[in-house]
C-alpha cells in the first residue's frame, strides 16, 4: 500500500511541460532531427500539457500529417515564426499553464523567452538539433540544455 501510494504522489508532483518546437530551424535536413526523438526528451521532465511545432506556410502537408500523427499540434504562421512561438511560450509561462518550458530551436530569438519564463519560476530546457545547430546563448539561457 505505502508503494501505491509513493507512485502516485510521483505522478502527481511531475511538472507540466511544455514543448515548442521551431520547424524551420530543426527540421532541416542537415540535422535529420526525429519529433519523436524531441518529445521523448520533453518528456523525461514530466507529462506533456503542450506540445506544438510552428511551421511557415511553405510547410509540406506531409510534414504537418506527420507532426499531428506524433500528437503534436501543429501551427503554420504567415508571418514570423519565431515570433508566434515566443509568445505562445511566454503566455504558457506566464499563465501558469507549465511548470517546465522546453523549446527546441537553434535561434538566440528565443532567449527572452527562457528569461521570462525561469522569472516566472519555470524551469526552461533548450533542445539543439545537433552540436552543429547549438545556440551557446540559448543553451547559457536555459536551466538545462540537450543535444540531439
Amino acid at each position: 500500500m505505502e508503494l501505491l501510494r509513493r507512485i502516485f504522489e510521483e505522478k502527481d508532483s511531475r511538472q507540466r511541460v511544455g514543448l515548442f518546437v521551431d520547424g524551420p530551424n530543426v527540421l532541416r535536413s542537415e540535422f535529420d532531427v526525429d519529433l519523436d526523438a524531441v518529445r521523448d526528451i520533453a518528456a523525461e521532465y514530466g507529462p506533456l500539457a503542450v506540445t506544438r511545432l510552428y511551421v511557415d506556410q511553405n510547410a509540406s502537408p506531409g510534414l504537418i500529417q506527420a507532426a499531428e500523427a506524433r500528437g503534436f499540434e501543429v501551427r503554420t504562421t504567415s508571418g514570423d515564426v519565431d515570433v508566434r512561438l515566443a509568445v505562445d511560450a511566454t503566455d504558457a509561462a506566464v499563465a501558469g499553464q507549465i511548470d517546465v518550458l522546453a523549446v527546441a530551436s537553434r535561434d538566440t530569438d528565443f532567449k527572452p523567452a527562457l528569461e521570462v519564463a525561469a522569472r516566472e519560476g519555470v524551469r526552461t530546457v533548450a533542445i539543439a538539433p545537433g552540436e552543429y545547430g547549438r545556440s551557446d546563448a540559448l543553451r547559457n539561457a536555459a536551466e538545462d540544455a540537450v543535444t540531439l
